[in-house]
């Protein structure tokens, strides 16, 4: 945005943290401000490495189909579900040092476990990749490397590598105008 332009609905945010039911709450709280404010479009700064997969989809699904523009950005690192949820932006930045982490889902089983719990673990495991994929497929060109590495291993990006997938939208800091309040979630 040029110094002239008008910031009449806009807001900006940060939001830090592990992705679980707090960070769920204080989003829905802060969208609820948002609403009673008339603001029309939230600028939101994601720093995250990533936390429980349903409280990512739930965020993802909330914020991407509000009658808010979202727009998200990174400005150090968004990983695991984190991803996911920095999506929800209609238009999403990342500073030139920022960095992405995709992976699989992971989880630990009890020492001792039987092998009916972990068939459930394992079931549970592919039905949250499958959800998440579904939402990456839908905003990410990745190419067949990408997704290679993804089922093995940790998929890293760099802001300019998740421009080219379609990640990101450009390459630009969270610069809030100056004198506009930027508020915690």
């Amino acid at each position: 945005m040029s110094q002239d332009q008008n910031y009449d609905g806009h807001a900006w945010f940060t939001l830090s943290g592990d992705v679980n039911s707090d960070m769920v709450r204080r989003v829905f709280d802060a969208v609820a401000d948002m609403t009673e404010d008339r603001i029309t479009t939230a600028h939101i700064l994601i720093q995250s490495n990533g936390g429980y997969v349903s409280d990512g989809i739930c965020l993802y699904n909330y914020l991407s189909k509000l009658p808010i523009k979202i727009v998200t950005y990174n400005a150090g690192a968004v990983a695991s579900i984190a991803v996911v949820l920095y999506l929800a932006g209609s238009e999403r930045y990342a500073s030139d040092t920022a960095r992405f982490m995709v992976h699989k889902s992971h989880a630990s089983a009890p020492h001792g476990a039987r092998p009916d719990a972990l068939r459930i673990i394992v079931e549970g495991l592919q039905a949250d990749d499958a959800r998440t994929e579904q939402i990456l497929r839908n905003h990410v060109q990745l190419t067949e490397d990408h997704w290679r590495t993804h089922e093995y291993s940790d998929l890293h990006l760099t802001a300019s590598e998740a421009l080219k997938v379609g990640l990101v939208n450009g390459v630009e800091d969270f610069v809030p105008p100056g004198g506009q309040r930027v508020t915690n979630i």
